[in-house]
């Protein structure tokens, strides 16, 4: 395999050409049309959120996107980072390029010092479960701002124990 390139960035370090290969790489898994992928992005995404990229020959293939936002303890707003977006190019999957981008990802959580929190599929929890991403009850949370499947699984990484136990209300779009 040619050299994996990983990158972390800023969205407001990312250029142009960055977020257009983002917005399609997207595009590949959630057909909404690179102008929706766009706008959703500039509406969404947020100065400092961060964007975890994989690039094989100067083309991305893999993303990750850590978005900072808020959750409320005990009506007290504190900071975590809502993991967005995981995508690998259909055709660059069995080459252990999300394998990467998790580590890159786990890392940058930890260095934080928040906790991380994904909304996911019954069916992909195994794979966080490998990065040591723990299932939370369904009770334990509830997201204000956001629509979301009932089925759709809460998993966090990097809980401080002193908050696992308690009701999290969380933002994703403040």
């Amino acid at each position: 395999m040619e050299q994996l390139i990983l990158k972390s960035k800023l969205t407001k370090k990312l250029g142009k050409k960055e977020i257009l290969a983002i917005c399609r790489l997207k595009n590949t898994h959630w057909k909404h049309g690179i102008r929706s992928q766009i706008s959703w992005f500039h509406k969404n995404i947020k100065a400092n959120d961060i964007h975890n990229l994989a690039f094989l020959r100067k083309k991305l293939v893999g993303f990750v996107s850590l978005r900072k936002r808020k959750f409320l303890l005990k009506n007290r707003k504190k900071n975590y980072l809502y993991f967005d977006t995981l995508i690998v190019s259909k055709q660059y999957r069995k080459l252990n390029i999300g394998h990467q981008l998790l580590i890159l990802t786990t890392k940058i959580i930890k260095k934080s010092k928040l906790h991380s929190m994904l909304l996911c599929k019954k069916k992909i929890i195994p794979f966080y479960k490998k990065y040591k991403w723990k299932e939370v009850s369904g009770k334990k949370f509830k997201i204000l701002d956001h629509k979301y499947s009932k089925n759709s699984l809460m998993m966090c990484f990097n809980k401080k124990i002193n908050i696992s136990k308690l009701n999290k209300d969380y933002y994703i779009f403040n």
